[in-house]
């Protein structure tokens, strides 16, 4: 089996931090927008660099994603930062109306998504964030798994012209994809070739399942994992063909499993090659408050949780 190592513990939100920088240098249409989280959203730089294309907007989402909206016509690319609670939950009718129906050129950029938000707790948390995104008809989502990814799809969603939802998140986690690879939106990564089951997963649980396969290796599981961080446009034809070549499916996310990357999968696959399928989420609940560490092992978001339904399907097959 393929291994990976962790280059050091990064943010993913410094990745989002590091590719608007590089942005900002390359390509004078973009500009950025913050919600009063320059700090927590790694959008320093820019600022300091590029202070004739940084908007401080206060307090008030609402207003920065109609600014957003509006500075697209005149062809800018706007980039708005705030947390995702407060990205999707609370603006969720001014993305509808005026990016969304429009299909303006706006990028939505998330950050402290998840439970991993940790001490904050249940109101700053949101675990259903993806499927108020993916409900929206032309809006693309993204959720990446470390700090090189995050960076690269900060600088790939620039040249892609419609409305993008960027979700990452705000621990260290584990840095193990290429420096500067490339990222292709709706391309789905194979990161381990298996036989036995297949583990599709997205955002900080990409990690997890990768280590979860090394546990299934030393009990004669070959897992196959894949690395869902397009979950709309969702590449179907990679899931199809790993269902068929395994036999079963885990999902993993840190979400809902209600509206998240699980249901996708199911969909596709209830429609093209009906295949067992477990789904590693939380299980329709708040959070609470707690480090990501112990709310990850609590809510059952962790390499165990996908081994332990991993062997749960295989009995299904």
């Amino acid at each position: 089996m393929k291994t990976y190592t962790n280059t050091g513990n990064k943010d993913t939100r410094s990745g989002f931090g590091a590719g608007l920088e590089e942005l900002g240098k390359k390509n004078e249409n973009v500009v950025a927008l913050c919600a009063d989280l320059t700090g927590s959203l790694k959008m320093d730089a820019f600022k300091a660099n590029h202070p004739e294309r940084f908007f401080q907007v206060g307090i008030a989402e609402a207003n920065m994603i109609g600014m957003a909206a509006g500075m697209t016509i005149g062809g800018k690319i706007p980039f708005t930062g705030t947390f995702a609670n407060f990205s999707t939950g609370r603006v969720y009718d001014q993305i509808r109306q005026s990016v969304a129906y429009s299909g303006k050129n706006v990028k939505i950029c998330a950050s402290h998504a998840g439970i991993t938000l940790g001490e904050d707790g249940a109101t700053h948390q949101i675990l259903e964030d993806i499927g108020l995104m993916k409900m929206l008809p032309v809006m693309t989502v993204i959720n990446t798994c470390d700090y090189n990814q995050t960076k690269a799809a900060t600088l790939a969603i620039a040249d892609y012209d419609g409305p993008v939802y960027l979700r990452f998140g705000r621990p260290k986690v584990a840095n193990f994809t290429p420096e500067n690879g490339a990222f292709k939106i709706g391309e789905a990564v194979e990161l381990t070739a298996g036989n036995d089951v297949t583990i599709i997963a997205t955002g900080h649980l990409v990690w997890e399942a990768l280590e979860a396969a090394k546990t299934l290796e030393e009990a004669g599981i070959s897992a196959e994992v894949i690395n869902i961080h397009t979950i709309k446009p969702l590449d179907a034809k990679s899931i199809i063909a790993s269902a068929q070549k395994t036999g079963c499916v885990v999902t993993a996310e840190e979400h809902n499993y209600l509206g998240g990357l699980g249901e996708s999968v199911a969909r596709v696959l209830a429609q093209n090659t009906p295949t067992p399928i477990e789904m590693v989420a939380t299980q329709d609940t708040f959070g609470e408050s707690g480090t990501p560490a112990q709310l990850m092992d609590k809510y059952g978001l962790n390499a165990a949780a996908i081994v332990k339904a991993v062997n749960k399907v295989i009995a299904r097959k």
